[in-house]
């Protein structure tokens, strides 16, 4: 096979943020463990999302806010793959490119970080009023929900920089996901992983994805041995879940996947903007049927009202 030709080398893209690095690298050494004949390379860009920090994810889109430059990369052929937080990947993948494999999952769930002087709090026994920082709609249209007597303020910038903004008093607590605390070496900072009661997690958060060019059967050979089955099962019945309700930054989505032998289930909910509104509703099957799965409940919750919170969203975005 041309993939253990010892003249080979495979350029990886990625993001130049701490925790993209981390799991690029974690990628690469897994690449090299498995394929020692060849020579594997990391090469970072940044992205928009990388460059505008001062605007709230919302308002700038969200169609390959993260990825834009690293799928052209690979389309321009200066890398063969790139490695994204799945979370980040749009549902609908540019011509010409795949989800080459999705890795083993870490912790999905969100985490509660407090300043020092609520460290004898959980989240729901903060006082009314606490400022909470999060850039996520998902979690806002939650938190919102639960605790409305909560306030609730933007905040962007990498890990360090909103941790930095925490500790310094201009926010009470932040929602983070505990995936990318663990991976930086930061999980002490974890002071309460979320209830999936409270919070359902983002499509693909805690995995990997790797993209790659559509055809490329030796990268496409490569990746199969990073693939962990039961993951990309749960993340492909929560991607189709998306994709089937056209949502992204912009659109409160939140899931939750379990595998039990060869049964998958999915939870997954919709939720205006200010948490008033919330639908949810959960669908089980066989795992090999993840995508169809994911068609289901999101038809589940049409049905509910999901479509016209989702209308009533996109019109609110357009309009601002």
């Amino acid at each position: 096979m041309t993939i253990s030709a010892p003249t080979r080398t495979v350029r990886i893209g990625s993001r130049k943020s701490q925790l993209a690095l981390v799991q690029t690298y974690w990628v690469q050494e897994q690449l090299q463990k498995n394929f020692p004949n060849i020579t594997f390379e990391v090469h970072t860009m940044s992205t928009q999302g990388d460059k505008i920090l001062d605007v709230a994810l919302a308002k700038i889109g969200d169609k390959g806010l993260f990825t834009k430059e690293l799928e052209l990369g690979m389309l321009q052929n200066q890398t063969d793959l790139a490695v994204h937080s799945l979370k980040d990947l749009s549902t609908n993948l540019p011509e010409g490119l795949v989800l080459g494999c999705v890795t083993e999952r870490e912790n999905p769930a969100d985490a509660l970080v407090v300043h020092e002087k609520f460290l004898d709090k959980q989240l729901d026994t903060l006082p009314e009023g606490a400022v909470i920082g999060t850039s996520s709609l998902r979690r806002l249209a939650q938190l919102r929900h639960h605790y409305p007597y909560l306030k609730f303020k933007d905040v962007r910038g990498n890990l360090n920089t909103r941790l930095a903004k925490l500790d310094a008093g201009e926010y009470d607590a932040l929602i983070l996901a505990v995936a990318g605390l663990q991976r930086l070496g930061m999980g002490d900072r974890i002071h309460q992983a979320i209830p999936l009661e409270v919070s359902l997690h983002a499509v693909g958060q805690g995995a990997l994805g790797i993209e790659c060019r559509a055809g490329d059967t030796d990268i496409l050979d490569l990746l199969n041995s990073l693939e962990d089955t039961p993951t990309a099962q749960r993340c492909y019945a929560e991607r189709a879940f998306l994709r089937e309700l056209e949502g992204g930054c912009q659109v409160p989505i939140g899931v939750n996947t379990k595998i039990e032998g060869d049964r998958l289930t999915l939870t997954g909910m919709v939720a205006s903007l200010d948490g008033h509104k919330l639908v949810k509703d959960i669908v089980a099957g066989l795992s090999y049927d993840a995508e169809e799965l994911g068609i289901q409940l999101a038809q589940k919750l049409r049905e509910q009202g999901a479509q016209e919170i989702l209308d009533k969203i996109l019109a609110e975005v357009e309009r601002s």
